[in-house]
C-alpha cells in the first residue's frame, strides 16, 4: 500500500518591505510521503520569497515535469518555474527552456554543489540561483508543526520569522543574479 502525502495548514502574515507586498496567505499544503521537513520548508520559504498571486505549488517529487512552485499567465505561460534543493545542470537548463523565468533557492550542501553545476547554467540568463544557510533552515524545520502559523517579514534581502519557537532570521546568499 502507497503512503499518502500528509496535508499541513499554513497561516503566513507576509511582510515584504523590499517588493511592498502585505499579505495574509491561508493555504493547504501537501508533503509528499519521501518529503524532508527541510525540503517542506524550503518551498515555503520559496512560496513567501516569491509570492504572488497567481503562484501555485506545483506537485514537485510527485510529478518530475512540474516544479515545486510555479506561475502561469491566464493563457496558459510558464512566467515562473521555481525549484528547490540541487538540481544537476541539465535539470536547470530543461527548466529554462520551459519558462520565462527560473528561480531556484539551493539548501544542503550548497557550497560543493555551486562549484559544479554554476559554471555551467551561469549563461542562461532566466535563471536565478540563491542558497539558504543549512542551519537557520534546519532550526526552522524542525519538528514543523501540522498548522504551521508564521509572520514573515522581509527586509533588505533577509527573512525575518517568527513562529511558536521564537524568531529566526534567514539571508539567502544570491549565487547568480537576484531576486
Amino acid at each position: 500500500m502507497a503512503l499518502s502525502a500528509t496535508p499541513y495548514k499554513v497561516d503566513i502574515n507576509l511582510t515584504d518591505l523590499d517588493r511592498g507586498v502585505y499579505e495574509t496567505l491561508r493555504f493547504t499544503v501537501a508533503r509528499h510521503p519521501s518529503e524532508t521537513e527541510e525540503r517542506m520548508t524550503a518551498r515555503l520559504l520559496a512560496y513567501v520569497l516569491w509570492y504572488s498571486e497567481t503562484l501555485a505549488f506545483g506537485r514537485g517529487l510527485s510529478d518530475v515535469d512540474e516544479p515545486a512552485l510555479w506561475e502561469k499567465s491566464l493563457d496558459g505561460r510558464l512566467l515562473h518555474w521555481i525549484e528547490v534543493g540541487l538540481p544537476d545542470a541539465e535539470r536547470i537548463t530543461w527548466c529554462s527552456r520551459r519558462a520565462e523565468r527560473v528561480s531556484l533557492l539551493a539548501y544542503g550542501r550548497v557550497d560543493l554543489w555551486e562549484s559544479k553545476v554554476l559554471p555551467s547554467v551561469a549563461s542562461l540568463k532566466n535563471v536565478h540561483v540563491a542558497g539558504l544557510p543549512q542551519e537557520a533552515l534546519a532550526t526552522i524545520a524542525k519538528d514543523l508543526p501540522r498548522a504551521i502559523n508564521w509572520a514573515v517579514m522581509i527586509s533588505e534581502g533577509s527573512l525575518f520569522i517568527t513562529d511558536e519557537n521564537g524568531q529566526h532570521e534567514i539571508t539567502p546568499q544570491w549565487l547568480l543574479r537576484d531576486r
